[in-house]
């Protein structure tokens, strides 16, 4: 059998690799960064001008043959498979792919949990090379600044170092896989209306400090192969055409040696400036730049290539490109072990990734006004319960999804029927088929276990007037291309195409009937609750995937403990968020909050939030003491402590480190600094140590553009969240 011609590469350089001939090829690690750099070299050389020209291009919507988002051919003469992409924010979104639907990565940043992260980003990373895919659109992390932006649900909530550190776990999650991952939209794309032509307006201060500081992390610890930027402007200039973003940011400052992307269309208006300024990949690109994909013209085609034969972008920028996406695949491992289409996921192995992140993510906001076990009515006793009542939510038959290319196919196996189906793609909720109420129903065996869809409030509520307890599922759909007009639950004024009744009308009446009333939430964002007065209990599950039913049965149930904490404030009302309306008509969108910017606007404002960020309740109980501080020789601060779990059950506390900084520094009242999470048994001690690294304390010197650690007094603060009452206080001089 005659060698490809990649083997005959390896040859050439010297290169340590079990790639064999053909179908021989064996699987081998990534390679190390400078053999990735040789090779990458190597191939880049042996190219002609039209062969880089189509590796920095998609050819167009619908192109893929594995029916991802986007494809570029590959080069065979050279040893260079095809780039099939796919959206994978919570599932690989393919038309039959049979692929996991996972819980939200909202849901993932409400755990907390940097290991469940990698485990999120690992299970996606499998599924996308078991069905040939090389890279995978996930990893959203722009803050949710706007809560009513309708892709919040594909973010990590509104803190930057909550959402860095987490979404940098899913990454490597991912790569480890060999499938090149994603860290979108890059930047200041922080609501859907207008998307295309809105212009952020952000001092560098707050752009730095909170918009970019979570791809900063993300970059530097998770190492994405693939940046994508944004449609909108950003200080007047498209993101994708901004040489500030692209390269004296992320490239030359931050060191991010992969590739960068743009998003879908809309993104690129000025090829020589996108090219300058350091877009690497233009999406989904065309065969015909003239043509464009779907009447929009591309750019990175004849277009590109005319402006290199011009002089205008030179070929050393082109060469640029190429090189970052050869080196990105030999360093994740794809030249070497290119995926194979039409493998078979496992569903086992994915559910049971799903149902941990699931069940790790639900957050207990209220149960019976009580912070302690006594007198709350969660978890639900089987052996005591003689009628269950099930309301709403279509939960006799799933869960819901978020919508656009952040969710799962609407349209497949769909359990629940849109009512506007022709408006399908943005406003219809995808449902896992995971039903509540079957496995409410499972768990209470001697129990009569009904189900009342909630459209006609009267008969619900007089069904559950004699009941143990009721459990209505409320839901809130979001998705791209719109945004919510507000964070009440929805009705069918709001959401025409999935809400047939009043859903906040439906509680009210229920809950004057029944005073054991749960609300299980079904959300992509903050929720406004005029209602929790006269409710028992309210959990938090957020879209909670393919297993989401079983981890709320188990969460209600006492299974499972909930450790879950809140990655963004819930207000009271809209009145209370810094911008009062997302504007249809004024494209130009003021960030004039400045750092104010989530539970840092609610300290500020000295507003009361309905749910502080951070916050969340268990099963049993914590206390902190023993507060001390200490330095290290670099310049660390080691925050000690000791944890004790002073209840009757086992369960996880997310300890939080926060910091007030000296009053010159100009800063808002606190910042998150570090997180650990850590699980007790009842009774049980430890002493726990965080550490906090400098670059957490420092502020954005716009005069020297630089990074500075402002002079004076840091009071440092420990608690369940950042509203707790019994904070522990300790001060630290810098």
């Amino acid at each position: 059998m005659q060698c490809n011609f990649l083997s005959f590469l390896l040859a050439i350089f010297a290169v340590a690799s079990a790639a064999g001939c053909g179908n021989q090829r064996a699987e081998v690690v990534p390679v190390a960064e400078h053999d990735a750099q040789t090779r990458a070299l190597g191939l880049l050389k042996m190219m002609t001008l039209d062969e880089k020209i189509q590796l920095v291009h998609g050819v167009g919507n619908g192109a893929s043959p594995l029916e991802g988002a986007a494809f570029i051919p590959g080069i065979k003469r050279l040893g260079i498979p095809d780039i099939n992409i796919a959206d994978s924010s919570t599932s690989v979104r393919v038309a039959n792919a049979n692929a996991t639907i996972m819980p939200s990565t909202l849901a993932l940043a409400a755990s907390w949990d940097p290991e469940l992260a990698h485990e999120y980003g690992a299970a996606i990373g499998r599924e996308l090379r078991t069905l040939g895919f090389v890279e995978g659109l996930g990893g959203g992390i722009n803050l949710s600044r706007e809560p009513r932006g309708g892709r919040t649900f594909e973010y990590m909530g509104e803190d930057p170092v909550l959402a860095g550190h987490m979404v940098a776990q899913r990454t490597l999650g991912t790569q480890e896989q060999k499938v090149i991952a994603t860290l979108k939209h890059y930047a200041l794309n922080n609501q859907e209306t207008n998307r295309f032509v809105s212009n952020s307006i952000v001092d560098e201060r707050t752009m730095r400090q909170l918009y970019l500081l979570g791809f900063e992390i993300a970059v530097k610890e998770g190492r994405p192969g693939n940046v994508m930027c944004a449609y909108n402007l950003v200080n007047g200039v498209k993101a994708c055409e901004s040489a500030y973003l692209l390269q004296t940011v992320l490239k030359d400052e931050w060191g991010f040696d992969g590739f960068v992307q743009s998003d879908w269309s809309y993104a690129v208006r000025n090829t020589v400036r996108a090219a300058n300024a350091g877009l690497d990949e233009e999406q989904p690109g065309s065969l015909n730049d003239s043509v464009g994909a779907g009447g929009e013209p591309t750019h990175f085609n004849q277009r590109l290539k005319a402006a290199v034969e011009s002089g205008t972008v030179s070929m050393s920028r082109l060469d640029d490109m190429v090189l970052r996406k050869l080196r990105t695949m030999f360093r994740v491992g794809i030249m070497d072990a290119p995926p194979k289409p039409g493998g078979r996921i496992d569903k086992d192995a994915g559910h049971a990734v799903a149902k941990k992140v699931a069940a790790g993510s639900i957050v207990l906001l209220k149960n019976n006004n009580q912070e302690t076990a006594a007198r709350a009515i969660l978890p639900l006793d089987a052996a005591l319960l003689k009628k269950i009542v099930v309301i709403g939510g279509h939960a006799d038959v799933g869960v819901m999804a978020g919508g656009g290319s952040g969710g799962p196919m609407a349209a497949v196996n769909n359990p629940v029927k849109c009512l506007l189906p022709e408006k399908m793609y943005t406003e219809c909720a995808p449902f896992s088929a995971s039903s509540p109420f079957a496995e409410i129903r499972a768990k209470a065996k001697s129990a009569q276990v009904q189900y009342f869809d909630g459209k006609d409030s009267v008969v619900a509520a007089n069904a559950a007037a004699n009941a143990d307890v009721v459990i209505i599922f409320a839901t809130q759909f979001s998705g791209e291309a719109r945004d919510l007009a507000s964070l009440g639950l929805s009705d069918p004024s709001s959401d025409p195409a999935n809400q047939a009744f009043d859903q906040r009308a439906l509680i009210e009446a229920v809950a004057k009937k029944n005073a054991n009333t749960v609300i299980v939430l079904e959300h992509g964002t903050a929720v406004t609750m005029p209602w929790l007065p006269s409710v028992a209990a309210v959990l938090a599950s957020w879209y909670p995937g393919d297993q989401g039913g079983a981890a709320i049965a188990d969460i209600l149930f006492g299974d499972i403990n909930p450790s879950a904490k809140l990655p963004m404030t819930f207000p009271r009302s809209e009145a209370d968020l810094p911008q009062k309306y997302i504007s249809a008509t004024d494209l130009n969108v003021s960030y004039s909050e400045r750092l104010m910017v989530g539970y840092r606007w609610y300290d500020a404002q000295k507003i009361d939030p309905l749910f502080a960020f951070g916050y969340g309740l268990s099963y049993t109980t914590f206390s902190y003491a023993d507060l001390h501080l200490s330095r290290t020789s670099t310049g660390n601060v080691k925050v000690n402590f000791t944890l004790t779990n002073t209840g009757a059950r086992a369960g996880s506390e997310v300890m939080q480190v926060y910091a007030a900084l000296p009053a010159n520094a100009g800063e808002p009242p606190q910042r998150l600094l570090a997180w650990k999470k850590v699980q007790l048994a009842p009774g049980q001690k430890k002493n726990i140590e965080i550490d906090v690294a400098p670059e957490r304390l420092k502020v954005w010197n716009t005069a020297e553009k630089q990074w500075t650690l402002p002079k004076g007094a840091y009071e440092f603060r420990l608690g369940n969240s950042s509203r707790d009452a019994n904070v522990l206080r300790a001060a630290q001089a810098f």
